[in-house]
């Protein structure tokens, strides 16, 4: 009988912890820095310089976001079988760091062009985000615009500064959008390239991280916990840096900050990757190393998967209405394909284990399709109707995406601490029951915040700390759901395919997001130049909207507190064949 043991003595560790997990750590921070701070600034740079609109926009960012987490599959499946995740999370960190830096390629942005009365007039934006100010521009001069009730008319402050009247009814003029093809091709491409790098690093620097512990090893849950302060930590720089610059100063230099944060990310793991003491190396590097034709060999198609990725991407991004069917048919495939993996390759505590994975992975979809509304509808609400300003500085809205990272800062250690607390006295909740209450916590937040709304009347701007309150509610449920569900996958996942698994969370994940983006055309509103024209008639939206969406994740919170015993079993199941096995060899 071989005796499990918690801590290899010979180990070498930081603060408790093996000393690879802060590589790690640092690693994924300045990635996440230059997701956040890219993402952060997405939806505005979509609505304000592109001039899509926001149905547009939205379908973008979903399809987007969810190619993020589902292309992961396949840099999981080529990290397991070919090149390690070691091989695979440093290209990975090149191909994004290439990403980044092209969104800073920006043009001279679209055009809205307004034609009255056989006269062609561009609609423009002095600025960027909520507090730039549209404007008229024609051959004579340019004045400021708003719009009058309902969007019915469009008001010119100085008509004389552009040969005008001062109201122009709504059905006497026209707009079209005149885009720069060459820089929305590369928009596609740079969104492309970074969903490629992504499927390359994230699921492989995740999967390291549980390599790290051993069967048994009590530290697993902390260290997943000390990981998910580094993802935070790069989100809370990034709102702010990148959010400051790119609304301020233009969007090219958020954008070419967050390419910065990958590059320093990138050094930080090939400087100390020998601290992960041969974690993450390729199977076989014979394997890696057999030619397939001439001198192309297997490491080089792993490589060149990067083309098909991105070449796929620029296609679903394009034509990012058919996103969410394609990747609802994906997500049905992949569990149809998972059931019948665990039923017919697996068998007792390993077929349990998968059975989890997959519950958790499903489980997390009504979570994040709310919590992601951060980057994409709740971003636009903050930008259009909530008074940001605080110690008289409007504070541009990508910088409160920043409070969700602050309050993990403030909030992950109790809630940690909480953990083995009632650990300790045997009242920690299962992981099913923390998933349950952490779904019912982001639709409880929609429910403060639409409060909020109803408080400041009709049309009026929303109290900022309404903003603050709904980030926290949402954080919160967060701690409840996400790092144990990371650190559940790899606990629960078969031994020979743990990045596989990881990839799984991620791929659900994926899908997740592009439900967000659905959810997210949802409250579009009309726009003109960039701008919301109709006040009262956007805010009654988001009321409607995110009403409707608190409800409905409330039922399903109720609904997964009741699944929780079948899954707690399979957990049990799991952990017992693992003892078994460990006391076996």
């Amino acid at each position: 009988m071989t005796e499990i043991t918690i801590e290899d003595s010979q180990e070498k560790t930081i603060l408790g912890h093996p000393r690879g997990l802060f590589v790690l750590f640092f690693a994924e921070m300045w990635e996440r820095f230059s997701y956040y701070g890219m993402r952060g600034l997405l939806i505005l740079y979509l609505t304000q310089h592109f001039l899509f609109s926001d149905h547009k926009s939205s379908l973008i960012y979903g399809a987007y976001v969810s190619l993020v987490y589902v292309m992961g599959i396949v840099g999981g499946i080529l990290a397991d079988r070919y090149l390690g995740q070691r091989k695979a999370i440093i290209f990975g960190a090149v191909l994004l760091t290439l990403g980044h830096f092209g969104m800073a390629f920006e043009g001279n942005g679209s055009k809205q062009i307004m034609t009255y009365s056989g006269q062609e007039y561009e609609l423009k934006l002095d600025g960027r985000g909520g507090d730039a100010v549209p404007y008229i521009q024609s051959e004579t001069g340019r004045s400021n615009i708003s719009y009058g009730e309902g969007g019915a008319n469009m008001i010119i402050a100085e008509p004389a500064n552009v040969g005008l009247s001062e109201n122009i009814a709504k059905e006497d003029y026209t707009t079209a959008v005149i885009q720069e093809d060459l820089y929305v091709n590369i928009l596609y491409l740079s969104l492309a390239v970074i969903i490629a790098g992504v499927a390359f690093l994230k699921p492989n620097i995740s999967a390291i991280v549980g390599e790290l512990y051993g069967v048994g090893d009590v530290r697993r849950d902390s260290g997943f916990t000390i990981f998910y302060m580094g993802i935070n930590l790069g989100s809370f720089l990034a709102s702010f840096a990148c959010g400051i610059l790119g609304i301020v100063y233009g969007w090219n230099y958020g954008f070419g900050l967050a390419g910065f944060g990958m590059l320093l990310g990138l050094v930080t793991f090939v400087g100390f990757k020998g601290w992960l003491d041969n974690k993450g190396e390729a199977p076989s590097q014979e394997k890696l190393k057999q030619s397939v034709f001439g001198p192309i060999n297997v490491e080089m198609l792993c490589y060149a998967s990067a083309i098909l990725i991105s070449i796929f991407a620029i296609w679903l991004i394009k034509h990012a209405e058919i996103a969410a069917p394609l990747m609802g048919i994906i997500g049905i495939v992949t569990f149809v394909a998972l059931l019948a993996y665990a039923f017919l390759k697996l068998k007792g505590g390993e077929r349990s284990g998968m059975l989890a994975v997959m519950y958790f992975a499903l489980a997390q979809i009504p979570f994040w399709s709310l919590f992601e509304q951060a980057a994409s509808s709740l971003n636009l609400f903050t930008d259009r109707l909530v008074d940001r300003t605080i110690f008289g500085w409007s504070v541009p809205a990508p910088v409160f995406q920043s409070l969700n990272a602050g309050y993990i800062f403030l909030f992950a250690p109790l809630v940690a601490w909480m953990w083995v607390f009632l650990a300790k006295r045997k009242l920690e909740p299962s992981t099913p029951v923390k998933f349950a209450i952490g779904v019912f916590l982001v639709a409880l937040g929609f429910l403060a915040l639409v409060a909020g709304m109803k408080m400041s009347g009709e049309g009026a701007m929303t109290a900022v700390v309404f903003i603050f309150l709904v980030y926290w509610v949402h954080t919160m449920g967060e701690l409840f759901l996400s790092p144990v569900g990371l650190s559940a996958t790899t606990k629960m996942a078969p031994q020979a395919a743990a990045a596989l698994a990881m990839s799984v969370w991620f791929l659900y994940t994926g899908l997740s997001n592009s439900l967000a983006g659905v959810i997210s055309t949802m409250a579009g509103v009309e726009t003109i130049g960039g701008q919301m024209v109709d006040a009262v008639s956007a805010k009654a939206t988001y009321e409607l909207v995110y009403t409707k969406l608190a409800y409905v994740g409330m039922g399903i919170g109720v609904a997964m507190l009741a699944m929780a015993p079948l899954v707690k079993k399979w957990m049990r199941e799991k952990v017992e064949s693992q003892l078994a096995h460990g006391e076996d060899a």
